[in-house]
């Protein structure tokens, strides 16, 4: 039985494994926590949070809903974290295991870090709505987008350095890499620039009709930092690149508050001057007591020139309205009775027409 117990004791108090330090006690220990974490990871899922989601929902502010929606993926690994830095007090911090065992804790604390700044972004874009008012919504998305992407890059960051890996060349190596890519991509980052001008200036928004001239027309579907996805009137989709916004008028439509009308009405050589006078006097008359224009941007009917076959009168007026539909109703409400004043009056709108003299000899 004494020798057994020596055994026993041998194996039990003695033994140690060589290349982590630690003894078979202290590995029994760290496997029952291992185990432990685990269960306290589902029994805080299920049971905690679930709880804590019910009573935050009791409060009626949608707010918090949000908040802790988004935050419930990394405080589910807040027990597992609890537990492997319990397992520092077990481990000789000296040994190589315990080292290692500091190094985990150490990245789990940054990731948990890392996790909670990135989720809670989303919650807190919804506080930034007024930013919309200043910046455009696509750039709003943008720079939360860009935020996301810059925190997972320093979580990886403040990781690799946790294990020692200096960061320091590798990004030198990228900073040249960056030069060469940036030499053979001069269009992609004119686009990038001009995509960027077009959200901060507000240029044109989604759902505006706009207009470029010679190279496009439609309603804005997507403002990219690279191109614009526009649907044309024939519902054929275009994809823009956002430098032919800079470096062209961009006419925004949509932002139209009256409608110009703007016509030139030729009239023949036989009209006399009391029927011109006549006309032009009705379709003033007409304008200014229509419902339909703005008559106080201004109103002009006059003779305007003497062509090479008729007599030109000039008519310019806006519309109240800012619907494309409607001002083409009233266009067409104008051309009818200016065509009923012309024929009242006994007069004729002239055509192109030329004279042909043939000399005899």
């Amino acid at each position: 039985m004494d020798i057994l117990t020596k055994i026993n004791n041998y194996f039990i108090n003695s033994i140690q494994i060589e290349s982590l330090g630690i003894s078979i006690i202290e590995l029994l220990l760290i496997l029952a926590l291992l185990i432990i974490s685990i269960l306290l990871r589902s029994l805080f899922a299920r049971v905690i949070v679930s709880r804590i989601k019910k009573i935050i929902k009791k409060t009626g502010n949608k707010v918090d809903d949000n908040l802790f929606e988004s935050l419930s993926p990394p405080l589910k690994i807040l027990p597992p974290t609890i537990v492997f830095i319990s397992m520092g007090f077990i481990v000789n911090s000296d040994s190589q295991l315990g080292i290692v065992l500091d190094k985990i804790n150490q990245t789990l604390i940054t990731i948990f870090v890392f996790w909670l700044l990135h989720q809670s972004l989303y919650p807190l874009s919804n506080a930034f709505q007024k930013l919309e008012e200043v910046l455009s919504k696509a750039l709003v998305i943008w720079l939360m987008r860009s935020l996301k992407y810059l925190i997972i890059i320093l979580g990886i960051v403040a990781v690799l350095e946790t294990w020692g890996i200096k960061i320091g060349p590798v990004i030198a190596g990228l900073g040249l890499f960056g030069v060469a890519v940036a030499l053979g991509a001069q269009d992609l980052f004119k686009n990038l620039i001009s995509g960027i001008l077009v959200l901060v200036e507000k240029r044109f928004k989604i759902g505006d009709w706009i207009s470029v001239d010679g190279i496009i027309e439609g309603i804005v579907e997507k403002i990219g930092f690279r191109s614009t996805t526009i649907r044309k009137f024939d519902k054929s989709l275009a994809i823009i690149p956002n430098f032919q916004f800079a470096e062209n008028a961009v006419v925004n439509v949509s932002e139209t508050s009256n409608w110009l009308i703007s016509w030139i009405i030729t009239l023949q050589y036989d009209t006399t001057v009391d029927q011109l006078k006549t006309i032009r006097n009705q379709i003033e008359n007409h304008i200014n007591k229509s419902e339909d224009f703005n008559t106080s941007i201004g109103v002009a009917v006059r003779v305007d020139k003497f062509s090479d076959s008729s007599i030109d009168m000039y008519v310019r007026c806006f519309t109240k309205t800012d619907s494309w539909n409607e001002w083409l109703s009233v266009k067409e409400r104008l051309a009818l009775e200016i065509k009923q004043i012309v024929e009242n009056n006994k007069a004729s709108f002239a055509f192109p027409s030329s004279s042909i003299y043939i000399e005899k000899k």
